[in-house]
């Protein structure tokens, strides 16, 4: 499909609106034409003495619509009007066309609770905030309802974030095998086995000039979080060595919130729980994504339902007292009825929290190949039972965030009991808090004080990761300049 362009060049906003209707495919882009051969969406600007017209026509096959607006030519934030009224016309062309009416409306960012929330902190209530997004965005008033929800359990807690304080993010990118859906920078144990302990050398240095910039700037550490991959991937002594090197280095008597991503069943083992416990952790993942053994199969993860359920159980046994479960909705050969057994099941073990993602069909994910093939699953109807299901079984939406390629459009939803919100991804979302990564593939994310945000990215590779260090750690220098 070609889209053109006349009169104007906001291309990522336009693509992002197609995308809402045709997903799954790649783009040609056109300046200065207003018509071709084939599939077409035509996004024009013609300027006049004191109107602008934003026009956009759209054709697919032998089908075809179009959608015009007037603007003053003087209105404020004249580009920015441009181009969200120019979206808007695509997104009316493109709604009759195809017969698709997006939940999340014309939201094409990964945080829409942001915008909610934006809303309520300067005095709109409830009712007006929603108004205000439906009139904009036209988001659905399940949606809008969903995001209230999360913007009400999350303001309290934004709020008592202290200054000084950051959060500690610790990448571990390894895992058993690769899932199919996978877009992480996750690497095989069988590929990466020889590079661990090297790995975790270079890891614990890292977490030493941190912890040298953490005390220089007298910040303290508010959470903690282990994530990758799979970080119960290596070994109980490995993991030790690096939550040992945590504990020396940085005062953690007052992090609020210590959380490690335990992850896959077929990694978690009693000696590797007993060190996250001893460390003195206050939250893990024990993540099904399913509780079907054929669908777990068909993503290509080597265990069974029934481990997954056995290792909750032996987190429990071991004192875990908050305990996250992930589902996915989505996955390649699930149903509706399986993904609702899977949750109720769930719920029924009690966990403290449980986040319900969509399926993501990301180019470096084994499922892009065939992407089309999941373009029409029925993650909608698994995604709303949870949004309904949940909060009538003691859980509340706390924080909420979408992806590129997500099926249907959708959302990534945590849900939690009162008082066991994730504080580390409320402000990972919310960019409201510096996050200092440590790892390969981490992501240093700078919160200056007028708000401005600076992202110091680590290598991607553990093999540059560990060969690149010295050079590496040059970067981490700029944390200085932006936190001073």
């Amino acid at each position: 499909m070609k889209i053109l362009f006349s009169g104007n060049k906001f291309k990522y906003e336009v693509e992002a609106t197609v995308k809402l209707f045709i997903p799954g495919q790649r783009f040609e882009f056109i300046y200065d034409c207003v018509n071709a051969e084939g599939d077409i969406i035509c996004v024009r600007r013609k300027e006049c003495k004191k109107h602008t017209w934003l026009f956009a026509f759209c054709r697919i096959g032998e089908k075809t619509a179009g959608h015009t607006v007037k603007i003053l030519a003087e209105a404020a934030d004249y580009d920015a009007l441009c181009e969200h009224e120019l979206c808007r016309c695509v997104y009316f062309s493109l709604m009759k066309l195809t017969g698709i009416n997006p939940v999340w409306g014309l939201l094409t960012g990964i945080r829409p609770v942001k915008k909610m929330t934006e809303l309520l902190e300067k005095g709109f209530t409830e009712k007006q905030a929603k108004d205000m997004l439906k009139q904009k965005y036209m988001v659905s008033d399940k949606r809008l309802d969903l995001a209230y929800d999360t913007a009400v359990t999350q303001l309290p807690l934004l709020d008592k974030i202290s200054s000084g304080s950051v959060s500690l993010y610790i990448s571990i990118p390894f895992c058993p095998t690769r899932c199919s859906y996978c877009s992480f920078v996750s690497h095989s144990m069988d590929s990466a086995r020889k590079l661990i302990p090297d790995y975790v050398r270079y890891l614990c240095r890292e977490l030493e000039i941190i912890s040298g910039i953490v005390k220089d700037l007298n910040l303290s550490i508010d959470t903690i979080y282990f994530g990758g991959g799979t970080p119960t991937s290596i070994e109980a002594s490995q993991l030790k060595i690096i939550t040992d090197t945590l504990s020396r280095c940085f005062n953690i008597s007052d992090v609020r919130e210590y959380n490690v991503e335990a992850g896959r069943a077929d990694t978690i083992t009693r000696e590797k729980l007993e060190v996250i416990k001893a460390a003195g952790a206050t939250r893990i993942s024990v993540n099904p994504q399913t509780l079907n053994d054929s669908v777990l199969k068909a993503i290509g993860r080597n265990h069974t339902a029934k481990q997954t359920v056995d290792a909750f159980y032996l987190a429990r046994k071991l004192g875990f007292n908050n305990i996250n479960m992930d589902l996915i909705s989505g996955l390649p050969t699930d149903t509706p009825e399986s993904f609702k057994a899977t949750l109720n099941k769930v719920i029924e073990m009690d966990p403290e929290s449980i986040t319900v993602h969509t399926l993501t069909i990301k180019r470096s994910a084994g499922l892009y190949e065939n992407a089309e093939k999941y373009i029409t699953s029925p993650a909608a109807e698994m995604t709303d039972y949870s949004i309904d299901i949940l909060p009538e079984n003691g859980y509340r939406p706390y924080y909420l965030y979408r992806q590129k390629n997500t099926v249907d459009n959708l959302e990534n939803i945590g849900f939690s009991k009162p008082g066991c919100e994730s504080l580390y991804n409320i402000f990972i979302m919310d960019e409201t808090q510096t996050i200092l990564g440590a790892g390969c593939a981490a992501s240093t994310k700078l919160v200056e004080a007028n708000g401005k945000i600076t992202r110091i990215h680590n290598y991607k590779f553990p093999y540059e990761y560990i060969n690149r260090f010295d050079e590496l750690m040059k970067k981490k220098s700029e944390i200085y300049s932006k936190l001073i």
